[in-house]
């Protein structure tokens, strides 16, 4: 412990008057002012500990149409995987998704929240943002691929399950638009670089988007996009503009359908309401804000 620190003043105070210099000398005054200050307490230094988890930041992230969503803190992924998940098998210059991926079944408004708590999720609003694209309708996308997990490895790989095609199609049209996201972007092939792959994804969006207004849908919402995402984009347009009751055989291949889970009997209209299930309210917000 450390001695507390008094003045001359003060010292001086403590002493009796019997210890002041006298008769006795300056060695008598000064053996008594010793023991005068040896009986005044010391005070030591006492640690002080902060109690609690730290303060964290809460983001929040406007969505078109709906009030500002605060996002919890929380689990990753906290929904079940769906065997019935999302994800294409992404041929060359086609779909970008996986096949079979899903991030399991989310409630209204709950895509953007899971998106927004990864390490890269604000990044990839911002970016997604920059170039027009809704946030909601990216993380849509990963969650109905991986449940915006960065899987790696495979013909499609990282969070968003893209194809290598579609991941460098989807880049030249995000630059395209906001050059400067460039720099943000792992040279070669970055699809197993969440930020890269967000911004790759949104521009992909984007070209599904462009697609489907020039096939007379003026609004197009995240489900519609959605199978331009999922199939090749001819497939896709084809999907997006069909009647709920046409069975999806119509438009799929035996083989697509069978790496996306979907029954020989499915209806367009029953693809739909499934993937609405797992993305709640985002599926009818519009891709291009």
């Amino acid at each position: 412990m450390k001695p507390r620190l008094f003045s001359s003043h003060a010292a001086s105070a403590a002493l009796s008057p019997r210890c002041r210099p006298g008769p006795g000398g300056v060695a008598a005054a000064t053996a008594c002012a010793v023991a005068a200050l040896a009986a005044v307490p010391a005070f030591g230094q006492v640690a002080v500990t902060l109690n609690g988890p730290p303060v964290q930041v809460r983001p929040y992230v406007p969505e078109p149409g709906l009030p500002n969503v605060t996002i919890p803190l929380g689990t990753l992924n906290p929904f079940p995987s769906d065997p019935s998940g999302g994800g294409s098998p992404g041929d060359p210059g086609g779909g970008g998704g996986s096949p079979g991926g899903g991030g399991g079944t989310v409630a209204p408004s709950d895509s953007l929240s899971t998106m927004i708590i990864q390490p890269w999720g604000i990044a990839a609003v911002a970016n997604a943002q920059s170039i027009g694209v809704n946030p909601s309708a990216l993380a849509a996308t990963c969650v109905l691929e991986s449940g915006c997990q960065n899987v790696s490895g495979g013909t499609y790989t990282g969070a968003f399950q893209m194809g290598l095609a579609a991941y460098t199609d989807g880049l030249a049209t995000a630059e395209s638009i906001n050059s400067s996201l460039a720099s943000q972007v792992v040279p070669g092939d970055g699809r197993s670089d969440p930020t890269s792959a967000a911004i790759a994804a949104a521009g992909y969006l984007i070209q599904g988007a462009r697609a489907l207004q020039a096939n007379g849908i003026a609004n197009p919402t995240v489900l519609d996009v959605r199978s331009y995402y999922n199939f090749t984009p001819s497939v896709g347009i084809q999907v997006a503009v069909a009647s709920p009751d046409d069975p999806m055989s119509s438009y799929v291949s035996p083989a697509m359908m069978q790496a996306n889970r979907i029954a020989p009997n499915e209806t367009v209209g029953q693809w739909r309401a499934a993937v609405s299930a797992k993305i709640g309210t985002a599926a009818g917000q519009t891709v291009m804000i």
